[in-house]
């Protein structure tokens, strides 16, 4: 293991300089500023997202709550934000306002109603402890982009039409804090399409929510198109941590 630890900070730099590299150059070409880079470490050691801040990555994605909680648990001091961008169900709420910063997935009133539940829960229990209590939790609304979604294997999100609902059912939470929004690419559509529904969506959002001007958009393969179309997070896992681990 100690052996392999200076080649895996290694990999990991070399990864990381050329996502970078890529991400520059897709936002000059855009004639734009640079959005911000989430590394989804789902899946990878605890040690790789300590090797990741040691190469001043500051914002890291998880799709698991329990292995996301996990690695937080294990990295109190490493100054990560935590990003939780999978499904979630509403029992994980409670789990996840221990240690995320932000929620990319929130796509159900029932959903918003649990975290906005945990998060007073959250915040009790840092003060009774002393601390200064929580944060208020930054949420991006999760939209299906699918043409025919009917027809089609969905990755999640609500229908764009429940978009301005949600809004201001997460503007109803004071500890709930409405970032933008997510989508993922659908499979099988062209990512430029994709995108540019969403950025027009996002436009009517602000035009409602000013401060809502998030758009969480962009993996590996097809980062570039996102920026093109007014991406401010991305989040890229395989490009830079490599071949996902074998489950066994």
């Amino acid at each position: 293991m100690s052996t392999a630890l200076p080649n895996r900070a290694a990999d990991l730099e070399a990864r990381l300089t050329s996502v970078r590299r890529r991400i520059s150059d897709a936002a000059a070409a855009a004639g734009r500023g640079e959005p911000n880079l989430i590394v989804v470490t789902k899946y990878f050691p605890a040690s790789d997202a300590a090797l990741l801040a040691g190469l001043g990555v500051r914002d890291v994605g998880e799709n698991k709550a329990q292995e996301a909680e996990s690695k937080a648990a294990e990295l109190p001091e490493a100054g990560l934000n935590w990003h939780f961008i999978g499904q979630l169900q509403t029992n994980k709420a409670k789990s996840v306002v221990k240690y995320a910063r932000a929620v990319h997935s929130v796509d159900r009133p029932g959903l918003i109603a649990a975290l906005a539940k945990a998060m007073a829960a959250e915040d009790a229990r840092r003060r009774e402890a002393g601390g200064s209590g929580r944060e208020p939790l930054e949420c991006y609304l999760q939209l299906d982009l699918r043409a025919q979604p009917e027809e089609a294997a969905g990755r999640g999100g609500a229908k764009p039409e429940d978009m301005l609902g949600l809004a201001a059912a997460v503007e109803q939470e004071p500890a709930l804090r409405l970032k933008g929004l997510m989508a993922v690419a659908p499979l099988g559509e062209d990512p430029a399409v994709a995108f540019s529904r969403l950025q027009e969506l996002s436009h009517e959002l602000t035009s409602r929510y000013p401060a809502a001007s998030g758009i969480s958009a962009g993996m590996s393969q097809d980062l570039e198109t996102a920026v093109a179309h007014g991406a401010t997070h991305l989040r890229i896992g395989s490009d830079i941590l490599g071949p996902r681990p074998v489950l066994r």
